[in-house]
């Protein structure tokens, strides 16, 4: 079973290119911009933690009421897991069911393999389409949320939008280096 879990990113045994020399700048573009993406996501989680945790003490202790914590949190939270969604299919990290993989001879199994990366390339490319028009609403219509605290709705949307573009792009270089003969490695063995 794969999901990528066995995988680890920084062990030196080489990394895999697309053959195809525009994909593999692609390629290049999207690991560069998933690896910050990354580590401002890791801040976003620790910020939010943060937060919960002065909401708790500042509640418990000082008993002060608080009213902008929560959804602060969940905006960060929001935000790191939609715009990791690209590194994660990078690594081939999202939960998979492959019950057939072990039954299908090696060729039909890539088949499948790429049925369900486009397949998912064009369910993701629909939800960002739907999340663009959301932006565009809260951006137009100056959308809030209903608490006291009310920050603008085009943040979470935004990062939404933004995430599930860049899982779109990763798909689709993944699909296309699939059709296109695969990736080779370079820098180590395989």
């Amino acid at each position: 079973m794969s999901h990528g879990f066995e995988l680890d990113p920084g062990a030196p045994v080489g990394v895999l290119v697309p053959r195809n020399r525009l994909l593999a700048i692609l390629n290049q573009i999207l690991l560069a911009i998933n690896r910050g993406v990354l580590t401002l996501s890791m801040i976003a989680l620790l910020l939010g933690a943060a937060v919960l945790t002065s909401s708790v003490a500042t509640r418990y202790f000082l008993h002060w009421s608080t009213d902008w914590q929560d959804e602060v949190a969940v905006f960060l939270l929001v935000g790191s897991v939609f715009m990791c969604c690209a590194y994660v299919q990078s690594l081939r990290g999202h939960v998979g069911i492959e019950a057939l993989a072990g039954l299908l001879p090696e060729g039909l199994n890539r088949l499948r393999m790429l049925l369900v990366d486009v397949a998912s390339m064009l369910f993701c490319a629909f939800f960002t389409w739907k999340s663009w028009s959301l932006l565009h609403e809260a951006w137009v219509e100056g959308q809030t949320t209903s608490s006291s605290f009310a920050p603008p709705l085009w943040i979470p949307y935004g990062l939404m939008t933004a995430g599930m573009g860049l899982l779109v792009l990763q798909l689709f270089l993944q699909s296309a280096v699939r059709i296109l003969g695969g990736e080779r490695v370079q820098g180590g063995a395989a």
